[in-house]
C-alpha cells in the first residue's frame, strides 16, 4: 500500500539498546516575543540567550524534540497547558517541555520520495514542514534531498538507525519502502549531550 503524506514530526519511540532509559523531560523557556509557533515532535535549537526556538532547515545542534508548553495567557487570564506554542499571548517567558536524552529515538516520516535500507547508519536534515493548530502536532519531517541513501554529513542533526517497517504492523501506513513518505527510526546525530562524528 502507498504511504499517506501524514507527517507528525518526531514522535518519541523508546532508546537505544543498552542505555538506560529517563523518562523525564526538560523544563526551557521559550520568550514570550518569540512569533514563530512550536509544535509537538518539532526538533528545538537552544539560543545564546538560554531560550529555545524552533529549529530550521541547515540546524546543526539541536536541543530536543517539544513536547508542550504552559504560560499564562494573556486573553484568558490563567495558567494554560498546551501541545503546542501559538507564537503569542504569553504574559511573560513560556515554560517548554522536552526529550532531550541523548539515547533517545523517534519515529519521523520522509518529507518526499523514500529511504530504503542504504540509509541505515547516515545521517539527515529536517524539513520543518506546516504544524496542525487542531491537534498541536508537528510538521516536521526528514529531508529526501539525498534520498534514499541518505548523507554521510557529521553536522546532521539525527541519525537514521532503522527502517520502521521492522516494528510497524505489514501494509501500514509508513511501512513501504518503495513509494514516498515511509517512516523510519532515528535518533539524535548532534546534540546539545551528544554529538557523533561522521559515520
Amino acid at each position: 500500500m502507498a504511504n499517506l503524506n501524514t507527517p507528525f514530526g518526531f514522535k518519541h519511540f523508546g532508546y537505544l539498546e543498552g542505555f538506560d532509559p529517563s523518562y523525564g523531560m526538560t523544563a526551557r523557556r521559550i520568550a514570550s516575543g518569540n512569533g514563530t509557533a512550536i509544535f509537538r515532535g518539532d526538533a528545538v535549537t537552544s539560543l545564546n540567550t538560554g531560550y529555545i526556538a524552533q529549529s530550521s532547515p541547515g540546524t546543526t545542534q539541536i536541543a530536543g524534540i517539544f513536547q508542550g508548553c504552559e504560560y499564562l495567557s494573556v486573553a484568558l487570564k490563567t495558567k494554560v497547558r498546551s501541545p503546542y506554542w501559538p507564537g503569542s499571548d504569553a504574559n511573560g517567558d513560556v515554560t517548554a517541555f522536552i526529550i532531550d536524552n541523548p539515547y533517545a529515538t523517534f519515529l519521523v516520516q520522509a518529507s518526499g520520495a523514500f529511504f530504503n535500507l542504504t540509509s541505515v547508519g547516515n545521517n539527515v536534515q529536517i524539513v520543518v514542514g506546516t504544524g496542525n493548530t487542531t491537534t498541536g502536532y508537528s510538521g516536521m519531517t526528514l529531508d529526501c534531498a539525498n534520498a534514499p541513501g541518505g548523507a554521510n554529513t557529521a553536522t546532521f542533526p539525527f541519525r537514521i538507525i532503522r527502517l520502521a517497517s521492522a516494528v510497524l504492523p505489514a501494509g501500514s501506513n509508513g511501512s513501504d519502502n518503495t513509494t514516498n513518505f515511509n517512516q523510519l527510526i532515528v535518533t539524535f546525530n548532534n546534540q546539545d549531550y551528544r554529538s557523533l562524528t561522521g559515520i
